[in-house]
């Protein structure tokens, strides 16, 4: 078995990047599928504003974060079950895939190459431009995953 590691953004792109990794390295194998988001780092809000807190105020910031963390995990259930969808109707079984997001990422594309070199994935997929302007040839994060390089193969899908 081998980890493919996806990277989605919630475009149309990412979708089709889902779609090929499951039909090209999943049909018919043992081979486990991985959808990763990246968010944008935590709002300046909940950054350390330069004091030592309190523990009383150490703990209403984790408050705050966990709801903030939260509400971010809802609005990327859509994405991720669009992905999911997408595994089932090619037939990759459903305990073949799993989600996993960020939220602490100053750079997505950095983020990205560093769960792909650390999670033992066996290839990198990603769509040649997730939301950017669409007369790009290719997008800022997939072509400064390139420039950075993941430390693994990377498959780029049209």
């Amino acid at each position: 078995m081998v980890k493919i590691l996806v990277a989605l953004d919630g475009s149309e792109n990412a979708l089709k990047a889902v779609h090929f990794a499951a039909t090209q390295f999943c049909s018919g194998s043992d081979n486990e599928v991985v959808l990763f988001h990246v968010r944008p780092f935590l709002p300046p809000q909940y950054w350390d504003d330069g004091h030592i807190l309190t523990d009383e105020e150490r703990e209403a910031r984790k408050k705050v974060i966990d709801v903030w963390t939260k509400n971010q995990a809802v609005q990327l259930a859509p994405t991720f079950s669009a992905a999911q969808e997408i595994l089932a109707t090619v037939g990759v079984q459903a305990g073949r895939s799993s989600t996993k997001w960020r939220a602490d990422s100053i750079d997505i594309a950095d983020t990205i190459c560093e769960e792909a070199r650390t999670g033992d994935y066996a290839i990198l997929v990603i769509g040649r431009r997730g939301r950017s302007n669409p007369k790009e040839r290719i997008g800022f994060t997939t072509e400064s995953i390139i420039k950075s390089g993941a430390g693994i193969p990377i498959c780029i899908v049209e």
